[in-house]
């Protein structure tokens, strides 16, 4: 069981890129995104929970695996994080870069509360503070498309 969460969180391995493993697990859930993105708001829903339950238990075993808190390889939080930025957004290609550039900015700075909700036990607090970074992604490119032509 320990194989199935570290494949799972480590996003088939994506996470053991090199360089900047967070950023290579953000662009994973634009590509996600944009496969997706046809899919009815429901489905759309349905694929952020099932990431987000599954990432939280895949991230906590991992982190027991890794004898650390959040460690580097896992990068399933920033796929469920990115999805969050961009779910219900029915952004395209040029919207989905600006929500992985937005999602990326928030993920490092960790605005109040997300840097808060990194404390959170287990694969919980691994998950939570991409998922607030994502949300303020989100807000950001749900005001922006109410511009017309911007997005």
């Amino acid at each position: 069981m320990n194989r199935l969460a570290v494949l799972l969180a480590t996003v088939g391995g994506l996470g053991y890129a090199p360089l900047a493993p967070g950023t290579v697990g953000s662009a994973v859930g634009v590509v996600i995104y944009l496969l997706a993105s046809r899919q009815s708001a429901g489905a759309e829903l349905l694929l952020l929970v099932v990431v987000t339950v599954a990432g939280m238990w895949a991230a906590g075993r991992a982190a027991v695996h890794f004898s650390r808190k959040d460690p580097a390889p896992v990068v399933i939080d920033e796929v469920a994080g990115q999805l969050a930025a961009l779910a219900f957004t029915g952004v395209g290609f040029r919207g989905a870069i600006a929500g992985f550039v937005l999602f990326r900015l928030f993920d490092i700075v960790k605005p109040w509360p997300a840097n808060k909700l990194e404390a959170l036990p287990g694969g919980t607090g691994i998950v939570a503070d991409d998922l607030m970074a994502g949300l303020y992604a989100n807000l950001i490119l749900q005001a922006v498309r109410l511009a017309p032509g911007v997005l």
